[in-house]
């Protein structure tokens, strides 16, 4: 329960001497932390040793014993080392945030909230709250005036009297705020006004209302965030990942959730982020190596980077409607009409006969389609006994070996294919359209088709490779078609939180909007966030002009308006890069990113530019090492800079959908400034 022993702190003089007890109070716990931990190790030791020096006179039951306590020893060492950590952790920012709550009919108390709880040993009281815990919910969903939260036991009304924040940094207070008004736009707007940390920023001291409501909601099967360019889908995601794992503690653990993610450096740009949240690493795949997992690595395939560059470099009109077809909610229903079909008519034989026995084959096919809900292509071991017991009983003697094999062997033989690429093979045939498939043994499949095998590989063969995961994020949500979502609802039975922007496709011919994925989970919530956090007003209007989007409410905060600058020739072009990459190095800016279309251009440029401490990013680059980057729309999506330079922004290379889209993806990549050079007539996207 609440507790009174830092009743009020009124002034902020009162605030710092009590800042200054906090430290002390996690100094003290931290060292009897060691104490606790060395304790563990010598223990560990002796335990050890003992076992080594009366080895020979242990029975098993002596040594499973003996090892079960080692385990639970090394166990308890290892919690004890976690605590240390997250207890070193708040020492550099105990708290962000406190609300003074008074429940009716009693003295209000101080609530203070960090990244972690922390107790008092000695007192057993709070004194500080986790920020996922009920009480803390509070802190993001009320103003001062009346308030609740929910435990366990039911609501607990009262009224919030104060709320402040502030801003701890290596153990220092850097400013307070009292709040009359919402206090969290002015944190916003100080946290929003710095530069990009490389990382995703830990958005806990500044969670919005509605983001909260995300966060918090533990009642969807799957939740579905639609949100705006800079509207920090990723970072909420990831929050509700943290709050999920602290609320069901008992019952899911970090390696019980799985993250989608488009690309490695977005897969380790995320990856630190829930460790700052108090939770330890969590997998991570891409759909492609989800791919080449579910295929068995059977047929190798094109990737969708590579799928993405054909598009923007030789778009090919049979591929682009290859594509198209393949991304339609049409297609997968055709695919399930299709399985029907099979279902009813690729059984054809005729009756069987083993010794003097005939086995009508209406026999045959009724046991077939008496395990309907077992996959086409598994039912023949279950037919195939089934007729050797109806065998069995018509001669009235056992079978031999031989007459076994016979049915196992004859049972099979009756359905028309016996393996997968042969009836997605037939499919197009089936459809009238056998010019859909492109396909040679020794090729590498069509990235479009991939999925769709893999969905034909389910209904035929079944699949449950991932039973223990118990929650999936799936990021850039856009991207995927209705056959992967597919897949996806079937491997992944658990609850799902998928997230993205229908305005930035990177392929407008298999772009998926939310309603479409609403389609695929008719059980899911819809959640729409259009605050844009991201950039200042400036480049918000001027991206704008690329995609408009009526519903996005930037954030009011101001920058230098966008710059597009001509050059005569390519040679000018780059040297005026080159003189922006220096000034951008010697301003102490954290982050620049030179936004290519296409992975040869950039390329092209990284060698042409020539300048120290720039990294080429490729869809092999496992992270971002330097402070300057090169790299693609593509591979840059889910990723922010402190600036941005968008070079060759000419009509040749903008100037189908696909560009259209890219373009668009890279100038919202910019946090605080956006230049777009060229040499040659500028693109008509930017022309109006």
């Amino acid at each position: 329960m609440l507790n009174e022993p830092h009743a009020m702190n009124a002034t902020e003089q009162e605030e710092r001497e009590y800042l200054e007890e906090i430290k002390e109070k996690l100094a003290l716990a931290i060292r009897r932390g060691d104490e606790a931990v060395r304790q563990f190790a010598d223990e560990l030791r002796q335990k050890k040793q003992y076992i080594h020096e009366h080895q020979s006179g242990m029975d098993e039951a002596d040594m499973v014993a003996a090892d079960q306590s080692i385990n639970r020893m090394a166990f308890t060492g290892e919690a004890a080392v976690a605590r240390k950590r997250r207890l070193l952790k708040l020492s550099q920012s105990p708290y962000f945030g406190r609300i003074d709550f008074a429940p009716p009919g009693q003295a209000s108390a101080a609530v203070y909230i960090g990244v972690y709880a922390f107790l008092d040993e000695q007192q057993r009281q709070s004194l500080i709250y986790d920020w996922r815990a009920p009480i803390s919910s509070m802190f993001y969903d009320y103003e001062p005036g009346p308030a609740a939260y929910d435990t366990p036991a039911g609501p607990v009304p009262g009224t919030i009297e104060r709320k402040r924040q502030y801003k701890i940094r290596d153990g220092r207070l850097e400013y307070l705020l009292e709040n009359d008004v919402n206090i969290h736009d002015d944190v916003l707007q100080r946290e929003l006004a710095k530069s990009s940390d490389d990382k995703l920023k830990n958005i806990v001291a500044t969670i919005q209302r509605d983001q909260n409501a995300v966060i918090r909601n533990e009642t969807a099967p799957v939740m579905v965030i639609q949100g705006v360019a800079g509207s920090g889908k990723t970072s909420i995601a990831l929050h509700r990942i943290a709050f999920l794992l602290y609320r069901y503690r008992e019952t899911i653990a970090a390696r019980n959730v799985l993250i989608i993610s488009p690309n490695k450096v977005f897969a380790d740009y995320i990856s630190n982020v829930l460790p700052e949240l108090g939770e330890e690493h969590i997998p991570e795949l891409g759909m492609e190596e989800l791919a080449a997992d579910l295929l068995e690595n059977r047929y190798p395939f094109q990737t969708f980077f590579e799928q993405v560059a054909a598009l923007l470099e030789r778009p090919d009109p049979a591929f682009i409607e290859r594509i198209r077809f393949k991304s339609s909610v049409e297609f997968l229903s055709q695919l399930n009409r299709y399985l029907l079909h099979v279902e009813n008519n690729y059984f054809s034989g005729s009756e069987l006969r083993v010794g003097r026995t005939v086995v009508p084959l209406a026999f045959i096919v009724g046991r077939f389609k008496a395990y309907h809900r077992v996959p086409l292509l598994k039912r023949f071991p279950q037919v195939a006994q089934d007729v050797r017991t109806y065998v069995r009983d018509a001669a009235g003697r056992k079978l031999t070996g031989q007459e076994k094999a016979t049915i196992g062997e004859a049972v099979p033989r009756m359905f028309r294919f016996g393996q997968v690429l042969d009836f997605y093979r037939d499919f197009y045939h089936w459809l009238g359209r056998p010019e859909l498939f492109r396909y040679e043994p020794g090729q590498r499949l069509e990235y479009a088709d991939v999925f769709a095998l893999i969905y034909l590989r389910i209904r035929l063969e079944g699949l449950d490779a991932y039973a223990h995961v118990k929650h999936l994020v799936v990021d850039e949500m856009q991207d995927y078609t209705p056959v992967q979502y597919a897949v996806l609802a079937r491997i992944f039975t658990c609850r799902k939180t998928i997230l993205g922007d229908v305005s930035q496709t990177v392929n407008p011919y298999s772009a998926s909007s939310a309603e479409t994925i609403e389609r695929v989970f008719p059980q899911a919530e819809l959640v729409k966030l259009y605050r844009s956090y991201r950039s200042t007003i400036e480049i918000t209007t001027f991206a704008q002009r690329i995609v408009p989007n009526p519903d996005l409410l930037p954030l009011e905060r101001h920058g230098p308006v966008p710059q597009v600058l001509g050059f005569a020739t390519p040679a000018a072009e780059l040297e005026a890069i080159k003189d922006l990459i220096a000034s951008f190095q010697a301003s102490g800016g954290q982050s620049l990113g030179i936004i290519c279309k296409t992975q040869r251009q950039a390329a092209r440029a990284h060698e042409a530019l020539q300048a120290p401490g720039v990294q080429l990013l490729t869809a092999e680059s496992a992270a971002m090492r330097e402070r300057v980057v090169i790299t693609t729309a593509h591979l840059a999506k889910g990723l922010e800079f402190d600036e941005v330079i968008v070079p060759f922004a000419t009509a040749r290379t903008y100037h189908t959908e696909v560009d259209k889209g890219m373009l668009y993806v890279a100038c919202t990549r910019a946090m605080h400034r956006l230049t777009l050079t060229h040499a040659g007539e500028l693109t008509a996207f930017l022309a109006a």
